[in-house]
């Protein structure tokens, strides 16, 4: 069987304590056809000259450096542009691959038909000094994962919860080259990109850890809900994208579901402007039960009533929320 290349662009912004050991891994992966792309988006730190140490090892490494913070998905698709690869990888500096990851991914889209866009797996979660912290998906004795992955046609499930854990997904170019990449006016594209895509693609779960994901203060999924991140804003911005793009009525519950997920979170964030403009797209889906019609009340009304979330972060999690 032919080995299609893979194109791995390689994102990093002050990545610099981690670098090393993410670039180890992309030059350590066991598929042969590759090709890697470095884009450094105006880092603070020691991220250029670390990356130009190994352009001076490794010359085939290709790196893009950018003189203006562009941001990750303006990034993403300069890459994309300049990359030849029939499947693609995104893949954040501060993340670890396994040596098998892109070997054992293109086996996977290689068994799928065509319609099969996005091969995605679970994952290991480390800290900044890469110590085990679990994993992606908790495993029941019987083998139950939660959250339960899904596959094929999974436009609904992205709708309603989140299950996929973003540096595990390898991509087919036809998707990233029918959409135009990410969205550069988005401040994330994680959730964008899932939307958009499983509109008309299938996607693949493989149960396999191939991925080592880094949990730390200064990552963007840790920043979401804090007060003023344009990710928020972002995140109304794809929900407004997917109300032209349900079709049926469990897709509609689904977006529904979305909705209220958001408008609780921002409220208990003190986001209440966002807050506000999610519950008004909840009324525009007639989705609007007498408990979030109560929340408006407290949204208008500014009532900071933020330590509910503290509080049930600390009772799940034994810690607070950020």
């Amino acid at each position: 069987m032919n080995q299609p290349l893979v194109s791995i662009i390689c994102l990093c912004y002050n990545h610099a304590p981690f670098l090393r050991e993410a670039l180890d891994s992309v030059l350590a992966q066991t598929y042969p056809h590759l090709e890697v792309l470095v884009v450094d988006d105006l880092s603070t730190d020691s991220s250029v000259a670390i990356i130009e140490d190994y352009v001076r090892q490794h010359p085939h490494i290709r790196f893009i450096r950018h003189r203006e913070n562009k941001g990750n998905c303006a990034s993403f698709n300069e890459a994309l542009h300049l990359s030849k690869g029939a499947f693609i990888i995104d893949f954040a500096t501060d993340d670890v691959l396994a040596p098998e990851r892109v070997a054992r991914q293109v086996e996977a889209f290689q068994q799928l038909p065509p319609t099969y866009g996005v091969v995605y797996t679970d994952a290991e979660l480390m800290d900044e000094q890469s110590a085990h912290l679990g994993f992606f998906y908790k495993r029941t004795a019987t083998g139950q994962l939660t959250p339960a992955p899904a596959q094929g046609d999974v436009f609904a499930e992205v709708l309603g919860r989140y299950f996929i854990c973003p540096p595990t997904m390898m991509m087919r170019r036809q998707v990233l080259e029918e959409l135009q990449g990410y969205d550069p006016a988005l401040a994330y594209e994680d959730f964008d990109f899932w939307v958009r895509s499983s509109r008309n693609w299938q996607y693949h779960f493989l149960d396999q850890v191939l991925c080592k994901r880094r949990m730390h203060p200064r990552s963007l999924s840790q920043q979401v809900y804090q007060k003023g991140d344009r990710q928020l804003a972002s995140t109304i911005q794809v929900i407004q994208k997917a109300q032209q793009l349900v079709r049926t009525p469990t897709e509609r519950e689904a977006l529904k579901t979305r909705i209220k997920y958001e408008a609780r979170h921002a409220y208990l964030t003190a986001n209440y402007a966002e807050a506000a403009q999610l519950l008004a797209l909840l009324e525009q889906e007639q989705g609007m039960t007498l408990t979030y019609q109560v929340l408006r009340v407290l949204v208008q009304g500014r009532v900071p009533l933020q330590f509910l979330r503290k509080w049930y972060h600390r009772w799940k999690y034994g810690r607070s929320a950020a």
